[in-house]
Order: C-alpha cells, then sequence, then structure tokens
C-alpha cells in the first residue's frame, strides 16, 4: 500500500491505519512515501506539481515565509524556556581556501588617539560555498530564465537588480519555530568522527526517520535545518575542493517541505547533496525546487557546531529562530548571523 503526498487528510489517516495492519511486526512504518526525483524526467514533473506560482498573488514577494504569521510567532517565542542563544553563523572567511572562492577583505583604514575604523568587502560574492547566508527568494535562482512566481531574467536586466522578491522583502525579519535535524543520528550515515562524508544523501524518509528519532514534527511556518558536521570534519581535515561534494539534501525533500509547509530550508554547506547525478541542465536541483516552484528561501553555509551541543546537552531539537538580512534593495540575498534562542 503507497500513500501518496496528495491524498487527503482523512485519506491519509485511513491509510497509514491500514499501513500499520499490514506491516510486519518490527518493521519501520512511514505515513507517506514521497515520489522519487533522480532524474531530469522527475525533476521536470515535480517542479509543475510542486509550484506554488499564485499561491500568493501574482505580485507576491514572500513566498513560503507568508506560512508564517503572527500566531506561528507566538508559537514560537513560547519555545523559550532557559533563555540560551546561540549564533548559527561561521565566522566569516577572511583568508583564500579551498573550498572558498571568496573571502572577506578587511582593511583598516584608520588608527588615531581618538579611535579607528576598518572597511569590509567581499573579494567576490558571498553565494557560494563558503559565507553563511541568506538567498532571496526571487533572481539569484532561476529555471529556464523564469524565477519564483514566473518572473523573468528580462526583469532583472532592465532593473539592475531583483525588482521583485528580493531579499529587502525580508526587511522586517525572520521569527518562527526551527527544527534542527541531526543527521549524524540517523543508523549507518555517520562517520566514526561524527560527520557525513561527501555525497551523503538525506531523502525526505530519512526526515520522517528524525521525526522520530528527535520527537520532533515539522509543521506549516517551519525552518528545517541539517546538521551533516561539515565544519567538523573540515577542522578535523583541513579544507576541501567543492567539486568533491557535500552531504546534504536530496532532491525528493522538496515534496517533504510542500506537504508540511517549511517556510525556510538551511544546512552547514549548500543544501544541496553533491555529488547529485543530475545533468547540467538541472544544476543544484533543490535549489531550483525550493527557489524557483515553491518559494522556500535558503539559508547555506550555516554552523551548527554550537548548537547541536546545547540541542543534545537539552534534548530539544526544535527553538526560537531569529534572522535579520541586510535592507539591501534589489538585493539576491544578504550574509548573516540566525540565532536559535532555546
Amino acid at each position: 500500500m503507497i500513500c501518496r503526498f496528495t491524498v487527503s487528510r482523512l485519506a491519509t489517516a485511513a491509510c497509514a491505519a491500514a499501513a500499520l495492519t499490514l506491516a510486519a511486526p518490527g518493521r519501520a512504518v512511514h505515513t507517506a512515501e514521497y515520489k522519487p526525483i533522480s532524474n531530469e524526467a522527475e525533476f521536470r514533473q515535480a517542479m509543475t506539481e510542486l509550484s506554488n506560482w499564485g499561491r500568493w498573488g501574482a505580485d507576491d514577494e514572500l513566498g513560503a515565509s507568508n506560512l508564517i504569521t503572527p500566531a506561528k510567532r507566538k508559537q514560537a517565542a513560547a519555545l523559550v524556556k532557559e533563555g540560551l542563544s546561540v549564533s548559527l553563523a561561521h565566522d566569516v572567511i577572511q583568508e583564500d581556501a579551498a573550498d572558498g572562492g571568496t573571502r572577506l577583505d578587511r582593511v583598516v583604514v584608520n588608527v588615531s588617539p581618538s579611535g579607528a575604523s576598518d572597511r569590509y568587502q567581499y573579494s567576490g560574492t558571498y553565494h557560494g560555498a563558503i559565507h553563511s547566508h541568506l538567498d532571496a527568494v526571487d533572481c539569484h535562482v532561476m529555471f529556464e530564465g523564469k524565477g519564483y512566481n514566473g518572473r523573468p531574467m528580462e526583469d532583472i536586466k532592465a532593473a539592475g537588480g531583483c525588482p521583485k522578491g528580493s531579499i529587502l522583502a525580508q526587511r522586517n525579519g525572520i521569527f518562527t519555530r526551527a527544527i534542527l535535524f541531526d543527521a549524524t543520528r540517523l543508523p549507518g550515515k555517520a562517520t566514526p568522527q561524527g560527520w557525513l562524508e561527501p555525497g551523503t544523501a538525506i531523502h525526505a524518509r530519512d526526515l520522517e526517520a528524525l521525526e522520530k528519532i528527535q520527537r520532533v514534527k515539522v509543521a506549516p511556518g517551519d525552518v528545517i535545518l541539517l546538521y551533516t558536521g561539515r565544519w567538523k570534519r573540515r577542522a578535523a581535515l583541513g579544507p576541501w575542493k567543492t567539486a568533491e561534494g557535500f552531504a546534504g539534501y536530496q532532491a525528493d525533500v522538496a515534496y517533504f517541505m510542500k506537504e508540511r509547509g517549511v517556510s525556510f530550508i538551511g544546512h552547514d554547506a549548500w543544501n544541496d547533496v553533491a555529488p547529485h547525478g543530475f545533468p547540467p541542465a538541472v544544476g543544484l536541483p533543490l535549489h531550483r525546487l525550493a527557489l524557483v516552484a515553491l518559494g522556500v528561501s535558503i539559508f547555506d553555509n550555516l554552523d551548527f557546531e554550537e548548537a547541536v551541543a546545547v540541542a543534545r546537552r537539552l534534548n530539544r531539537w526544535e527553538f526560537l529562530f531569529t534572522a535579520a538580512p541586510l535592507r539591501i534593495e534589489k538585493g539576491m540575498g544578504s550574509p548573516l548571523n540566525p540565532i536559535a534562542t532555546f
């Protein structure tokens, strides 16, 4: 018996009950099976099936963050029990590195008896695989010349930036519930040192398994964050070339995101597992499914080492998540320092 993501709630309940009856004793039971996304044809089908274009109107600039309602923010605020805040960003890289591509040039421009000042300037884009940042919902990632809600690349050229769905749309900040998934807790996934090796894929079914392991349940308006131990591995073995890949989300996670109403996703590298096996025409499949089809903005290159340590100590994997992107008109993203508050 297969319970598809498209069935109604009543049908889902009935299907789950039947699955419990049919399952062999001791076998894990899933209430849903998600369609595979393992080739270009399945990717294109998912781009159509999962599309949120027009869901919040033709001029929408927030995408799935529309699911973060006032009630959701109040619920998130109530998660603060210990009053303990933890950064979810990595230190800004200021030196060349194999996985960097760009760095922050920090220059002292003045020192005097009354004080000092400095200048910050990236040597290239903050997008990529090293700097903690948030992708704007539109413009940064497109598929066949169109971004979220069908906005064409010609509009970006004409405007000299992102005219709709830019990072400025998030100027009032992000304040919601987050769930931190610790992928090292999945049986058979982690190394003895406590990280996932590059190329290790986390599927939708793995997120369901982690919900059971960590006793959490993703709900509409949530941010989901995936810990793979990228920075722990980097500290132990040194930086590695991005061509060697990263552990991360497999593309079928997009079906989980749509079903659960995820508002943002985040990861300790660039979110997509790599290598991912898709042709160049697809590129990073989850980036395109999330940003272009679903309107789900992406936090890249976050650092969860401290947050994971706190979550393990408290045995709490949900917390208040806050982030404040820079107010950049027509910007396609923003470096930032998200905060987890337990």
